[in-house]
């Protein structure tokens, strides 16, 4: 009986459920932008794998009628997070969420708010900035897919942060956002924007974690970057929720003339992931590249969709996903390089490396051009393989044991990938939380 009424609790209290979306939306501004998402999300199909945009994705369990916004946890719970949330230091600024609930930030120094600098929270930035989200706030749409889960996002998003950099700022120290998942069946919907002005220097670094090993959550994501002409911006994302969660990640850039657009993304966590990439050199001369490292283990899917936009001349684009894969684990990998008319000059590349370290695991990897100018230079390649079997004899050989140089292999694999958060702190940590995957694996 308890069992029954806790159900049915639960299910009042649904994401998906109108009354609790309504009840929702009473406590809230923008009424009007978040009615519009949720009409726009409740219109829209749920996809299917006849979709081209869902091939080989497995829907077969996706329930989400289980997921409820939570209320703040106690202040204990709270502190305990920010204890937590130590993974890098010598930064510029660092913001702290839990169940979609802020529970800190760290203040910006007197010279970054003196230079024009703002580092806010969504709810702050509305207040405070209508006019640049009104602008930039889920106006780059989703084109790979997850409109139904970019409509679902716009209706519920209240964290995140927003980060502004005007014109000539230039700050070489990160800033920090923390996203975790702790209670039971919470959803949260966290939300990434930073723009940066004209000749502008900034790198953000976004953690999305679990308190334990045990909760199930969903996360339904969304990040968008705006560099302006000659901008240099630097995102890192770190995905590590436990193994019981929902993941859906929407990112997009946007790239102005003669800028530099940089991102790291290492997704580790979810029993279920999907993540979008979509990349749009707007500006001529704009420079965009993208790194992505995934372990995969037990029965964790990962299912990852870019598209590089190039729309003006003399644009450059490098994208590089690496995947390891153990156990019954599954990756997907579509890629798309589209360039226009306009792009005439457009140099490209997309990579996708799968590393299959289980005859039980699968990679599936379908990169693919579209070019309508006439003077550009593109090119894309997918490969899985296996770990070097006279690399791993020699190993053998000398006394390691198996897994300790299947890992050793692995890191070797990852490096490439890893040197380019160019941070020493952050990359130990990395290598620290994929040893810990390895340790806990059931190869």
């Amino acid at each position: 009986m308890t069992l029954e009424v806790v159900t049915e609790e639960k299910q009042s209290n649904s994401i998906l459920n109108s009354e609790s979306f309504d009840s929702f939306l009473d406590k809230i501004e923008q009424k009007a932008l978040r009615q519009k998402a949720w009409k726009a999300f409740q219109g829209t199909p749920m996809p299917t794998r006849k979709d081209e945009c869902w091939r080989f994705a497995n829907l077969s369990d996706l329930d989400l009628d289980r997921f409820c916004r939570m209320p703040r946890m106690s202040e204990q719970s709270e502190a305990a997070l920010v204890e937590r949330s130590e993974y890098l230091h010598g930064i510029s600024g660092k913001m702290i969420f839990a169940d979609d609930n802020w529970v800190s930030t760290e203040p910006l120094s007197e010279q970054l708010q003196s230079q024009g600098v703002r580092f806010l929270s969504l709810k702050e930035a509305f207040a405070q900035l209508p006019d640049l989200m009104c602008e930039h706030f889920m106006k780059e749409l989703t084109q790979l897919g997850s409109d139904k889960f970019f409509a679902l996002h716009g209706a519920y998003t209240t964290s995140g942060a927003v980060l502004y950099v005007p014109k000539g700022v230039q700050i070489e120290e990160p800033f920090v956002v923390y996203h975790w998942l702790s209670q039971q069946g919470a959803a949260i919907f966290p939300h990434t924007l930073v723009v940066a002005e004209e000749n502008a220097k900034v790198s953000l670094v976004d953690f999305y974690l679990s308190a334990n090993e045990e909760t199930s959550g969903f996360a339904c994501g969304q990040s968008h970057v705006v560099a302006g002409d000659n901008a240099n911006v630097f995102r890192k994302s770190i995905q590590y929720f436990n193994e019981q969660s929902t993941v859906f990640q929407v990112d997009t850039h946007t790239a102005g003339r003669d800028s530099q657009v940089r991102t790291v993304a290492v997704n580790l966590g979810g029993k279920r992931s999907r993540f979008e990439n979509q990349l749009r050199m707007a500006g001529a001369g704009s420079n965009v590249e993208v790194y992505s490292l995934t372990v995969a283990d037990e029965s964790q899917e990962f299912d990852q969709r870019t598209l590089q936009v190039h729309q003006a001349p003399n644009t450059r684009s490098d994208l590089l996903y690496k995947n390891a894969l153990l156990d019954k684990s599954r990756t997907i990998f579509s890629g798309l390089i589209r360039v226009e008319e306009e792009a005439q000059q457009t140099d490209a590349y997309q990579t996708n490396r799968n590393l299959i370290l289980s005859d039980a695991a699968e990679a599936s990897s379908l990169p693919g051009l579209e070019i309508s100018a006439n003077d550009v230079k593109c090119s894309h390649g997918a490969t899985s393989s296996e770990l070097d079997t006279a690399s791993l004899f020699y190993m053998l050989s000398r006394g390691i044991k198996k897994e300790m140089a299947e890992e050793l292999l692995v890191f070797g694999f990852f490096e490439e990938v890893i040197e380019k958060v160019e941070s020493e702190e952050l990359a130990e940590n990395l290598r620290n939380m994929i040893r810990e995957k390895f340790k806990r694996s059931n190869r």
